[in-house]
């Protein structure tokens, strides 16, 4: 019995964060609507500059939750770039912790509030969430046949006239890879041999569309490009294959002691423009992840497996970072419970921020 109690709490490590982070989000959205009030008749520029604070805000509790709570190591490889740039992050996309992960690369340049993600259309609808993302300069896209270009060029046009800074995250595979999922996989790998590029192990084909539209929008506005690939350690099992991603409920539970993050800093001028030529570079690009992660998972030198290539650099976020976020934010969301009027606030927020956020979605995004 006391194994399972034991067990039980073990496996609930993950609700405090949890509850947190969503308790805290109608406060948050509270705050974001009345300075988009306030600021409706001020120059966009002032609109986004106070909205990447409170971004950076949130996403800095965040962090304390992904980083401090759970103790996780950060091991940096390849170029570490320190200063604030306007550009492109595109990396392997295996689990939902993917997403802070671009958090976590941000913060140590202090460019949390610029980060803006491309997102599958159908995450529009999260509560709350979802219109948020999209006002704070997320992108919405579909796939395939039915992907917006000139939707997307428009609303990168509208960001860049405002002058608003862009950390813009982009995953090309369009979806998770796992392992297990090995008919996915062989389609990929299928698709690459068909069109005669070279057939990845560890990820999945990278798509162009979104890529391209946003280098070829942005590029007089860009510096660079990040390239990122990251290994989940923790993700081999007793037979030496490699298993899923941890998922973010698994993650808070503290079952990844270590991310290891390998960053490419290409310039701008070295990236082509023409479609088919960014077509080929984006294939050559993951070539070398999948290089990156089969010395991870595959290598048969143990001493070389769990790791990158080149030297690491432990990189440790301080709290003076993230937690006045958290005591900032859930100081509020307290302070609004304790009254009645704060009570229904609260719960109207959830409501009504839900219904009209999915209605302006529908119409805008």
């Amino acid at each position: 019995m006391l194994l399972s109690l034991v067990l039980h709490m073990y496996s609930m490590r993950c609700v405090l964060p949890a509850a947190v982070l969503l308790g805290t989000a109608p406060t948050y959205v509270l705050a974001w609507g009345a300075w988009r009030l306030l600021s409706a008749f001020l120059p966009a520029r002032c609109y986004q500059a106070v909205d990447d604070r409170l971004y950076c805000l949130y996403q800095s509790m965040v962090l304390f939750f992904f980083e401090n709570y759970t103790g996780v190591q950060i091991l940096l490889y390849g170029d570490l770039p320190k200063n604030k740039e306007n550009i492109i992050y595109l990396a392997n996309h295996q689990s939902t912790v993917d997403w802070i992960i671009a958090d976590i690369l941000a913060i140590r340049q202090n460019a949390l509030g610029h980060v803006r993600y491309v997102l599958k259309d159908g995450l529009k609808w999260l509560p709350l969430y979802g219109c948020y993302f999209s006002q704070h300069g997320g992108i919405y896209v579909k796939r395939s046949a039915k992907f917006n270009e000139k939707d997307m060029r428009n609303k990168l046009q509208r960001y860049m006239n405002a002058g608003t800074p862009m950390y813009l995250v982009i995953f090309p595979e369009g979806t998770r890879y796992n392992p297990e999922l090995t008919k996915v996989i062989s389609a990929s790998q299928t698709f690459a041999a068909q069109e005669g590029f070279a057939v990845l192990k560890h990820v999945l084909t990278p798509r162009i569309k979104a890529t391209h539209v946003a280098f070829d929008s942005m590029k007089n506005y860009l510096d660079a490009v990040y390239d990122v690939t990251v290994a989940f350690e923790g993700t081999i099992d007793d037979k030496g294959q490699r298993k899923e991603a941890p998922s973010m409920a698994e993650f808070l539970c503290k079952e990844c002691p270590k991310i290891h993050i390998h960053i490419d800093r290409i310039d701008k001028k070295d990236v082509p423009e023409e479609q088919a030529f960014m077509r080929r570079w984006l294939h050559e690009r993951f070539e070398i992840k999948d290089k990156l992660l089969i010395e991870f998972y595959d290598s048969v030198d143990p001493e070389r497996r769990n790791k990158f290539p080149g030297e690491s650099v432990n990189s440790k976020l301080s709290l003076k970072k993230t937690l006045p976020s958290l005591l900032i934010l859930s100081g509020l969301t307290a302070g609004m419970l304790m009254t009645e009027a704060g009570r229904k606030l609260y719960v109207r927020t959830w409501i009504y921020g839900t219904l009209i956020g999915c209605l302006w979605v529908s119409i805008k995004a």
